[in-house]
Protein backbone atom coordinates (compact mmCIF):
# COMPACT_ATOMS: atom_id res chain seq x y z
CA UNK A 1 0.00 0.00 0.00
CA UNK A 2 1.24 3.73 -1.16
CA UNK A 3 1.93 5.68 1.92
CA UNK A 4 0.38 9.32 1.63
CA UNK A 5 2.93 10.92 3.18
CA UNK A 6 6.20 10.05 1.19
CA UNK A 7 5.22 7.87 -1.69
CA UNK A 8 7.21 4.59 -0.59
CA UNK A 9 4.99 1.45 -1.83
CA UNK A 10 6.20 -0.40 1.75
CA UNK A 11 4.06 -0.69 4.67
CA UNK A 12 3.33 -2.49 7.59
CA UNK A 13 0.00 -3.85 8.79
CA UNK A 14 -0.11 -2.74 12.95
CA UNK A 15 -3.87 -3.61 13.58
CA UNK A 16 -6.40 -5.32 11.83
CA UNK A 17 -10.04 -5.25 12.83
CA UNK A 18 -13.61 -5.85 11.10
CA UNK A 19 -15.54 -2.54 10.65
CA UNK A 20 -19.39 -1.48 9.03
CA UNK A 21 -20.97 -4.77 10.68
CA UNK A 22 -18.52 -7.31 9.31
CA UNK A 23 -18.71 -5.96 5.30
CA UNK A 24 -15.32 -3.86 5.89
CA UNK A 25 -11.63 -4.43 7.16
CA UNK A 26 -10.33 -1.74 8.89
CA UNK A 27 -6.34 -1.58 8.44
CA UNK A 28 -3.83 0.36 10.67
CA UNK A 29 -0.25 0.73 8.68
CA UNK A 30 2.91 1.84 8.86
CA UNK A 31 5.40 3.35 6.49
CA UNK A 32 8.50 1.25 6.61
CA UNK A 33 10.50 4.47 5.22
CA UNK A 34 9.40 7.67 6.95
CA UNK A 35 7.13 6.00 9.96
CA UNK A 36 3.91 7.52 9.74
CA UNK A 37 0.63 5.80 10.35
CA UNK A 38 -2.18 5.75 8.30
CA UNK A 39 -5.83 3.84 7.89
CA UNK A 40 -6.98 1.89 5.13
CA UNK A 41 -10.15 0.04 4.20
CA UNK A 42 -10.35 -2.92 2.54
CA UNK A 43 -14.32 -3.65 1.10
CA UNK A 44 -15.96 -6.33 -1.02
CA UNK A 45 -16.66 -5.21 -4.52
CA UNK A 46 -20.81 -4.91 -5.10
CA UNK A 47 -21.76 -5.15 -8.38
CA UNK A 48 -24.71 -2.68 -9.10
CA UNK A 49 -27.97 -3.86 -9.47
CA UNK A 50 -29.86 -1.25 -11.88
CA UNK A 51 -33.54 -0.90 -11.01
CA UNK A 52 -35.92 -0.70 -13.67
CA UNK A 53 -38.49 1.74 -13.13
CA UNK A 54 -42.43 1.78 -14.56
CA UNK A 55 -41.37 4.27 -17.08
CA UNK A 56 -38.29 2.30 -18.19
CA UNK A 57 -36.10 4.38 -16.72
CA UNK A 58 -32.98 2.83 -15.27
CA UNK A 59 -31.04 3.84 -12.06
CA UNK A 60 -28.81 1.84 -9.33
CA UNK A 61 -30.38 0.43 -6.51
CA UNK A 62 -30.29 2.42 -3.20
CA UNK A 63 -31.17 0.89 -0.11
CA UNK A 64 -32.53 4.05 1.52
CA UNK A 65 -35.24 5.20 -1.01
CA UNK A 66 -36.80 1.36 -0.22
CA UNK A 67 -36.40 2.54 3.67
CA UNK A 68 -37.92 5.89 3.10
CA UNK A 69 -41.14 4.24 1.79
CA UNK A 70 -41.17 1.80 4.38
CA UNK A 71 -40.69 4.59 6.86
CA UNK A 72 -43.75 6.74 5.58
CA UNK A 73 -45.56 3.44 5.66
CA UNK A 74 -45.12 3.01 9.11
CA UNK A 75 -45.66 6.54 10.15
CA UNK A 76 -47.56 6.27 13.32
CA UNK A 77 -47.44 2.26 13.84
CA UNK A 78 -45.76 0.35 16.62
CA UNK A 79 -43.33 -0.23 14.05
CA UNK A 80 -39.37 -0.36 15.51
CA UNK A 81 -36.70 1.10 12.97
CA UNK A 82 -35.30 -2.05 13.92
CA UNK A 83 -37.77 -3.77 11.97
CA UNK A 84 -37.71 -1.56 9.39
CA UNK A 85 -33.71 -2.53 9.09
CA UNK A 86 -34.51 -6.02 9.13
CA UNK A 87 -36.74 -5.57 6.00
CA UNK A 88 -34.40 -3.67 3.98
CA UNK A 89 -31.54 -5.86 4.65
CA UNK A 90 -33.82 -8.74 4.07
CA UNK A 91 -35.10 -7.16 0.41
CA UNK A 92 -31.29 -6.05 -0.40
CA UNK A 93 -29.94 -9.73 0.44
CA UNK A 94 -32.76 -11.02 -1.58
CA UNK A 95 -31.85 -8.60 -4.40
CA UNK A 96 -28.04 -9.17 -4.64
CA UNK A 97 -28.30 -13.19 -3.89
CA UNK A 98 -30.87 -13.04 -7.27
CA UNK A 99 -27.30 -12.22 -8.98
CA UNK A 100 -29.39 -10.22 -11.66
CA UNK A 101 -28.39 -7.21 -12.83
CA UNK A 102 -31.52 -5.46 -13.41
CA UNK A 103 -34.76 -5.96 -10.81
CA UNK A 104 -38.27 -4.01 -11.55
CA UNK A 105 -39.45 -1.57 -9.42
CA UNK A 106 -42.34 -3.73 -8.67
CA UNK A 107 -40.38 -7.24 -7.95
CA UNK A 108 -39.21 -4.92 -5.00
CA UNK A 109 -42.43 -3.48 -4.06
CA UNK A 110 -43.89 -7.26 -3.74
CA UNK A 111 -40.81 -8.03 -1.87
CA UNK A 112 -41.46 -5.15 1.00
CA UNK A 113 -45.16 -5.71 0.80
CA UNK A 114 -44.14 -9.64 1.56
CA UNK A 115 -42.20 -8.30 4.23
CA UNK A 116 -44.91 -5.66 5.60
CA UNK A 117 -47.50 -8.50 5.40
CA UNK A 118 -46.67 -10.03 8.31
CA UNK A 119 -45.14 -7.47 10.65
CA UNK A 120 -48.52 -4.66 10.23
CA UNK A 121 -51.34 -4.97 8.30
CA UNK A 122 -52.11 -1.22 8.23
CA UNK A 123 -48.30 -0.49 6.71
CA UNK A 124 -48.69 -3.00 4.20
CA UNK A 125 -51.83 -1.60 3.25
CA UNK A 126 -50.67 1.54 2.89
CA UNK A 127 -47.55 0.58 0.89
CA UNK A 128 -49.71 -1.53 -1.03
CA UNK A 129 -52.05 1.44 -1.90
CA UNK A 130 -48.92 3.21 -3.92
CA UNK A 131 -47.30 0.12 -5.29
CA UNK A 132 -50.16 -1.18 -6.84
CA UNK A 133 -51.65 1.77 -7.63
CA UNK A 134 -55.28 1.32 -6.46
CA UNK A 135 -57.50 3.98 -8.62
CA UNK A 136 -60.98 3.20 -7.01
CA UNK A 137 -62.64 1.99 -3.58
CA UNK A 138 -62.96 -1.21 -5.47
CA UNK A 139 -59.92 -2.37 -5.96
CA UNK A 140 -59.12 -1.39 -2.39
CA UNK A 141 -62.00 -3.18 -0.79
CA UNK A 142 -60.72 -6.56 -3.00
CA UNK A 143 -57.08 -6.07 -1.37
CA UNK A 144 -58.53 -5.74 2.20
CA UNK A 145 -60.97 -9.41 1.35
CA UNK A 146 -57.84 -11.22 -0.19
CA UNK A 147 -56.20 -10.16 3.49
CA UNK A 148 -58.88 -11.34 5.73
CA UNK A 149 -59.31 -14.72 3.99
CA UNK A 150 -55.66 -15.19 3.93
CA UNK A 151 -55.72 -14.36 7.95
CA UNK A 152 -59.33 -16.05 8.62
CA UNK A 153 -57.14 -19.60 6.47
CA UNK A 154 -54.43 -19.18 9.21
CA UNK A 155 -57.39 -19.54 12.27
Amino acid sequence: MKCMYCGCEDSRVIDSRSADEGRTIRRRRECVQCGRRFTTYETIEDTPVLVVKASGNRQAYDAQKVKNGIIKACEKRPVSMDSIDKIVDTVTKRIYNSMEQEISSKQIGEMVMDELKSLDEVAYVRYASVYRSFTDIDSFMKELQNMMASRNKKK
